[in-house]
């Protein structure tokens, strides 16, 4: 038989035993004041008249009469057999609480020089909601729940000790031992278990990164445009980000090396840059490669959605040609299995293993243990493997319903750039449409695109929108499409694209702030 809970716990009820008033007043002024003040909701179960006497030390009649009065009062109800709780006859009479009133600071609260200068910099995140065409949604409708549900039982059967006590900060050795594996067969990445660290998340790797190797004003490329919340990461340490233009080849070397020869430490997205969808070129790895062992510098590759290459065979790693150890490599499950995970992990290169470990003992948690077992189980069954080529087919065939319809009812307004990896890709806009006017259309249509220059960390020649598709069925593809043409529809009517664009003689440039919502 299930033990009955025992109701909420009122240590909020002080009692002042050398006080005029009673105990038993006291006690019933408490639970009054918690009932109708809405701290215990109608209908919420009070604690048994022994335990409350037990919790506050004193006689279970005083209890009793306590419950005597509220009772009587309209505000306590007892059913035999089930207990005592706040009367449903309140649900109707009792005032809806109000909020305090949040009081306005006179002066700005003063904030570490490092943060403070940091927060003025910080991209605002991307919208997470699950409506056309939110990036980095993996396919939820598509998810194998049996095969997890039943790893999840498995886990939570095992000893209490293993599940409940505190997690490895490097990770569980499981895990970093089926990624390791993975990592060999899939992505072409020779590395040791040793060498991968499970982190709360690719964020969580990429802070881990910054506070291991970074100084304030250390110099930091960064392709542009970039990724959002590693340039959050980046820019938190202090570091001084320069951005460096990105092509269809990938981000463009020599620029970098023009714009800041010594740098520390670059970020880069080879398999899937984020946001443009270029694939780095060979030419363009080595070249990064020798630029960063010239410099003494180190290199993020920021692999996110690179496992859903679904035309064509995936390019190496940029890691996995890596013979200097310069390149650290970082995955995240987030994608490739689902958000709510918070599961990350980075290969650290031999030389900064010693390092990374010192940095996870000191300050890091862990991740929780049981999460980390479901996903070994999750690689090692096969499962895994099986997951990533079913969501590469599907993702290919949800990015032709999106290229099909955006063809068919937005051509010329909007042209699709064609992908062969990930979850999303960019469309441009045809001179004249204003990219942000258009999110802020969307966006009350239901519909959720981000402009690119809102990934930028300075202007770029030409503007559009970004578009995720692989959350998404083609249905609702479809539909959001006709969204977005009904966007440009009343963006032409009114005019709206007009003073937000400024030509010269080397095309179109973004004369709007890079961040604006």
């Amino acid at each position: 038989m299930v033990k009955r809970e025992e109701g909420a716990l009122l240590q909020s009820i002080v009692l002042d035993r050398e006080g005029q008033h009673g105990l038993s007043v006291q006690i019933c002024g408490g639970l009054r004041e918690l009932i109708l003040g809405g701290a215990l909701k109608v209908g919420e179960r009070l604690p048994a008249t022994r335990t409350l006497a037990q919790e506050f030390g004193v006689a279970r009649t005083t209890i009793v009469e306590s419950f005597e009065r509220l009772a009587a009062e309209g505000l306590i109800e007892t059913r035999v057999g089930s207990g005592t709780y706040v009367s449903r006859a309140l649900a109707n009479e009792r005032p809806e609480p109000t909020a305090a009133p949040v009081a306005t600071p006179t002066a700005r609260v003063r904030l570490a020089q490092a943060m403070d200068a940091a927060s003025k910099l910080f991209g605002t995140r991307l919208s997470h909601q699950p409506r056309a065409f939110t990036t980095a949604m993996p396919a939820f409708d598509a998810f194998p729940m049996a095969q997890w549900a039943r790893l999840s039982g498995k886990h939570w059967r095992k000893p209490r000790h293993q599940v409940l006590g505190y997690p490895d900060p490097h990770g569980e050795c499981s895990l970093r031992q089926a990624i390791a594996a993975h990592l060999r067969l899939n992505r072409g990445i020779a590395c040791e278990w040793q060498q991968v660290f499970v982190v709360a998340g690719a964020q969580q790797a990429f802070q881990l990164i910054a506070a291991t190797l970074l100084d304030p004003g250390d110099k930091v490329w960064f392709e542009n445009p970039g990724a959002i919340g590693a340039r959050n990461s980046l820019i938190q340490s202090g570091a001084e980000l320069v951005p460096v233009p990105v092509d269809e080849a990938g981000i463009v070397v020599e620029e970098g090396v023009r714009r800041a020869p010594a740098f520390r430490l670059a970020f880069v997205t080879p398999a899937h840059q984020q946001p443009l969808g270029a694939k780095m070129s060979l030419e363009r790895r080595l070249a990064l490669l020798e630029a960063a062992e010239s410099s003494g510098g180190w290199i993020i590759e920021d692999d996110w959605d690179g496992e859903f290459c679904f035309q064509g065979a995936p390019m190496a790693t940029l890691t996995s040609i890596d013979r200097s150890g310069r390149v650290i490599y970082v995955g995240t499950f987030s994608k490739t299995l689902f958000p709510s995970l918070r599961l990350g992990f980075l290969v650290a290169p031999p030389h900064l293993v010693e390092q990374i470990g010192i940095c996870l003992d000191a300050f890091s948690p862990g991740v929780p243990t049981a999460l980390q077992g479901i996903v070994a189980d999750f690689i090692v069954e096969g499962h895994f493997a099986t997951h990533v080529r079913r969501m590469r087919k599907l993702y290919q065939e949800r990015y032709q319903a999106l290229e099909e319809a955006v063809r068919e009812q937005l051509a010329p307004d909007l042209e699709v750039v064609p992908t062969q990896t990930g979850m999303h890709t960019v469309a441009f806009l045809r001179p004249g449409l204003d990219a942000v006017a258009m999110t802020r259309m969307a966006s009350r249509r239901g519909v959720t695109v981000a402009p690119i220059s809102r990934f930028c960390l300075e202007p770029i020649a030409r503007d559009g929108l970004v578009l995720g598709f692989s959350g998404f069925t083609p249905a609702e593809i479809r539909a959001g499409v006709l969204d977005l043409r009904h966007c440009i529809r009343e963006l032409a009517e009114v005019g709206a694209g007009a003073g937000y664009w400024t030509g010269d003689s080397a095309g179109m440039v973004l004369s709007r702030e890079p961040n604006s919502p």
